[in-house]
């Protein structure tokens, strides 16, 4: 049997939604394929959207027309600021969500959208001619044709699960990995790494002592990524606890047990979101470790015990629960486990994340690399932007590093490749003060509406939304109370918007809470902001001057390291050359001076183009 569709999604998972989702969105005939399509948007981890770095990609993908920050509004269940005590860039969003409701309106929104068919299948080999991908067939003998297939398999390639020294061939918990893809990726000329990841234990509420834990409350009024509260938000707190010495003694005289310290797995763990093994090695000089317990969802049993992430058998996992304050009779409904898997090294992709290997090629999410739902999501869409821009013969696009966080994911995974599994931070974005959150959509949308995943009526209500920003800040600098400009009185220590607007009258249409926000940021952070713009027009300069062409033999005094780096990476712009690990600051310099003397000999500017010539953003 022989199927024709214009972009395969392998997977359902966080990258697969958007992925498919995005592509069909776009007029593509798109095929969702995986095993078990119940179990499409599953939560396997904590269920929860958000957080530092995090938020500001789903804050992104929204703007750009994604589907998580709808999602996760419309399941949320506790929603809280993080850091709102710091400066704007970094504050984010975290949202706690109905696990199972989050499965079940992602499945319901795929089955509903137009150009999106369900295929029940494993993969078991990319179908390749003359360098194209041009589609795959599955274990029972179908064909499945296509100019573009997009590889959203998260830890399923070649997964093996551990609990101690036990383990078994799985994806996650109760799920068969890929068994076929790993061996066809390698046979199309890719190259393959391994990675290793890990869950906590599901602990039974019933058999907790909330009484004696710390309660975190949900945010009032709740914040949103899109704009829209769901049906389902409630006050529904979390909870901290704390590991204690009896803990870390019990972790200390029982190492070998554990899958990883045991010797047992030798696939690279990622260092932001380590085990409870690790930490308690890593930082042996601390008597504790925080834990946060989170509810699954308002209609579960089951309660996520963030921080303790752990591949130790399960009865020590028994035995290590019950040292924790509010514990001691807990039971485990689930114990924790850790997963290896093969990933795809994401040096092998462009910016547009279709392969150098193979044409028409697309991945997303864990199989590049990254950790986290956020990534995942993020990735799927501008890969299945992608996927449908190839198969209809369209250019491909992708977000730069100047525009936002997405970007500057993309560049850090497809020019340096990785070490450990990527986790997105505030601290890797150099432009974090001009990528906030609160204006993802001010950045973003605009561009979303050009490739044609945002429509007009929802662009032309954010225009309104930023003119009613735009004409209150300039308000504010202009009107006085008793001499001081309204302005100057907002950054005093202590003020706030109701407070100024209350001595200098309010703005000539209302505005909305986040608008009264966007306020407050822009002016309070004024002379930050425009520092950190100076600073990036400097750097975009680099952004737009391409290396097309360049024959980098041939560039006089540029390091042989240098020279080895920019011939491996082939970076389309010299804004991409110079973040290339190898690539010297003189480097640049010489590359630099030769675009000049290139271009003046053709007499043309240094970027490359004619006088008058509009300049074409390079990819990062």
């Amino acid at each position: 049997m022989e199927l024709k569709f214009d972009v395969i999604v392998v997977g359902g998972g966080h990258a697969g939604i958007e992925a498919a989702l995005a592509a069909a969105r776009l007029g593509a005939a798109t095929a969702m394929v995986l095993p078990n399509p119940a179990k499409i948007g599953l939560m396997p981890c904590n269920p929860a959207i958000g957080g530092p770095g995090k938020s500001q990609l789903v804050y992104e993908l929204h703007a750009l027309g994604g589907v998580m920050g709808r999602l996760a509004d419309q399941t949320a269940i506790h929603t809280r600021t993080l850091n709102a005590s710091k400066g704007a860039a970094v504050q984010s969003l975290r949202v706690q969500n109905e696990r199972d409701g989050y499965a079940a309106a992602a499945r319901a929104l795929v089955e509903e959208t137009e150009n999106v068919t369900i295929v029940r299948a494993e993969i078991a080999e990319l179908l390749a001619e003359g360098g194209a991908v041009v589609g795959a067939t599955t274990t029972d003998g179908r064909v499945l044709r296509a100019p573009s297939v997009v590889l959203c398999t998260g830890t399923f390639l070649a997964g093996v699960v551990w609990y101690g020294k036990q383990q078994r061939p799985a994806g996650r918990q109760g799920e068969a990995p890929a068994r076929h893809l790993s061996a066809s990726l390698r046979a199309t000329g890719h190259e393959l790494i391994r990675l290793k990841t890990g869950t906590p234990p599901r602990i039974r509420a019933d058999s907790v002592d909330m009484s004696v834990l710390q309660e975190v409350p949900s945010d009032d009024p709740p914040g949103t990524f899109s704009g829209v509260p769901g049906p389902r938000m409630t006050s529904t707190p979390t909870w901290l606890t704390r590991t204690t010495p009896e803990t870390h003694a019990l972790i200390q005289d029982n190492l070998e047990e554990s899958a990883m310290y045991g010797g047992e797995i030798d696939a690279t763990g990622p260092r932001y979101c380590p085990s409870i093994e690790d930490k308690v090695v890593r930082f042996a000089d601390k008597d504790h470790h925080l834990l946060f317990v989170e509810p699954d969802g308002v209609n579960t049993s089951e309660l996520y015990l963030q921080g303790l992430s752990s591949s130790m058998p399960p009865h020590i996992q028994d035995e290590m629960i019950r040292t924790l304050p509010g514990f001691e009779r807990a039971m485990i409904h689930r114990y924790a486990y850790a997963v290896e898997y093969d990933a795809i090294d994401p040096a092998q992709l462009d910016v547009t994340l279709m392969s150098r290997r193979l044409a028409g090629l697309f991945s997303a999410g864990q199989i590049n690399g990254t950790s986290g739902y956020e990534e995942a999501a993020a990735q799927g869409f501008v890969a299945g932007v992608n996927a449908a821009r190839h198969a209809a013969g369209m250019e491909r696009v992708t977000v730069r590093r100047d525009q936002g966080y997405i970007g500057v994911m993309l560049d850090d995974l497809v020019r340096w490749g990785i070490e450990e599994p990527y986790r997105m931070l505030t601290s890797r974005n150099e432009y974090r003060l001009l990528h906030r959150q609160d204006n993802a959509n001010e950045r973003l949308m605009t561009l979303g509406h050009a490739w044609g995943t945002v429509d007009a009526a929802a662009l032309a209500r954010q225009q309104r939304s930023e003119e009613r920003v735009r004409r209150e800040v300039e308000r504010l600098g202009r009107v006085r109370h008793q001499g001081d400009l309204a302005a100057t009185m907002l950054v005093r220590p202590g003020a706030d918007y109701a407070g100024v607007t209350a001595l200098v009258g309010p703005a000539a249409e209302p505005l909305s809470r986040e608008e009264v926000a966007k306020v407050e940021t822009l002016i309070r952070y004024a002379a930050y902001i425009e520092r950190a713009r100076k600073q990036l027009e400097g750097r975009a300069a680099y952004e737009r001057m391409s290396l097309a062409g360049v024959d980098f033999d041939r560039v006089p005094s540029l390091s042989k390291e240098g020279a080895e780096a920019l011939k491996r990476a082939k970076p389309s712009s010299l804004g991409a050359a110079q973040r290339l690990r190898g690539v010297r600051d003189s480097d640049v310099t010489a590359l630099l001076v030769h675009l000049k003397t290139r271009a003046g000999r053709a007499g043309v500017g240094a970027g490359g183009m004619a006088a008058g010539e509009a300049a074409a953003p390079a990819e990062p």
